[in-house]
């Protein structure tokens, strides 16, 4: 085993990213991705601290036919949760080209989504104020008739995509142990996607911060036709930014789940299966209290006021459950 498989072996073994490696050696992500693909070579004090960290000599990490040495590859903490799950090269490469046919469709539905409510406003705002000859109760009905069309042409366009998808859905709560290569090459392809990657988020949140812009205008001249098409125009410009944000972040969880990296890294599938009991129980009791409060009171377009509520109280709780999570 040369010293490339080594160093992935015994940081797997660890339950560690490359990010978390890298900053116990005082090193960048890219310098542990190089190392562990081949690249380049660690320096000799790098080298050094790998073996104190993993508690192996140095003997062991430099020869290739070196014997394994007691506990060199015993994780640092007893591993939760299922045995890692082997990732091959060919079934790698074969979820990034589906992630990246998929998530066209799903950023092309979650855009339609948005855009669903523009039909409905734009033909009653022209009904009421008589640039069509409809009754704003006929506009109403048309508007909705297309609204329905457009969110039941989202879900036809969503379903596909997410039932190919479901059979990866273990790469986001499952640990896994990539084959030799395989973490290299999904770490040269991220690499080389990065700047499609913060390119896209700069456009697309820029398009929704702008598309209140028209909205303004027309306020500020109080030019009320025009206020409807300018929140039509409002919510084409975040469906066209929301686009493009889905089409650049899919992609790039896709490489993160691969390399266990940021929210798909082993700890925090670990922390994440340790909450599904307390999230499910949650969100189940947030549902009862809003129908309950809602069918009592029949004050519905006050109660949705308590989902944004529950949601900053549920993160408040999950950062109180790790505060109070012994250390072990």
């Amino acid at each position: 085993m040369i010293l490339a498989e080594k160093i992935m072996k015994l940081r797997k073994a660890q339950g560690w990213s490359q990010e978390e490696l890298a900053a116990r050696l005082g090193v960048s992500r890219q310098s542990v991705s190089k190392w562990e693909s081949m690249a380049s070579m660690p320096d000799l004090d790098k080298i050094l601290k790998m073996s104190e960290l993993f508690g192996v000599s140095t003997d062991y990490l430099l020869k290739d036919n070196a014997a394994e040495e007691e506990g060199c590859a015993a994780p640092l903490l007893p591993e939760e949760g299922p045995a890692p799950r082997p990732i091959s090269l060919e079934e790698a490469n074969f979820y990034l080209e589906l992630s990246e046919r998929c998530h066209k469709f799903i950023a092309l539905a979650v855009a339609l989504f948005i855009l669903s409510p523009v039909p409905l406003i734009a033909i009653t705002g022209m009904a009421e104020y008589g640039r069509i000859a409809l009754s704003e109760d006929v506009a109403a009905a048309i508007g909705l008739l297309l609204l329905f069309v457009i969110v039941a042409a989202g879900v036809a366009i969503l379903l596909p995509s997410g039932i190919k998808l479901e059979r990866y859905e273990f790469l986001e709560k499952e640990p896994i142990a990539p084959e030799y290569g395989v973490a290299g090459i999904v770490e040269t392809k991220r690499e080389a996607f990065a700047p499609i990657y913060h390119k896209g988020l700069v456009v697309g949140i820029v398009l929704c911060i702008l598309s209140v812009v028209p909205l303004f205008f027309c306020m500020a001249l109080e030019a009320e036709l025009a206020c409807v098409f300018a929140v039509c125009l409002l919510l084409a410009l975040i469906a066209v930014g929301v686009y493009i944000i889905v089409r650049v972040t899919c992609p790039w969880e896709s490489y993160e789940k691969l390399l266990e990296e940021g929210d798909y890294s082993r700890e925090h599938k670990a922390e994440n299966r340790r909450n599904d009991p307390f999230t499910g129980f949650y969100w189940c009791l947030i549902t009862a209290i809003y129908l309950g409060s809602s069918f009592y009171t029949d004050h519905w377009a006050r109660t949705w006021i308590i989902w944004p509520v529950a949601a900053v109280l549920f993160a408040a709780l999950l950062a109180l459950r790790r505060m109070l999570r012994p250390e072990r």
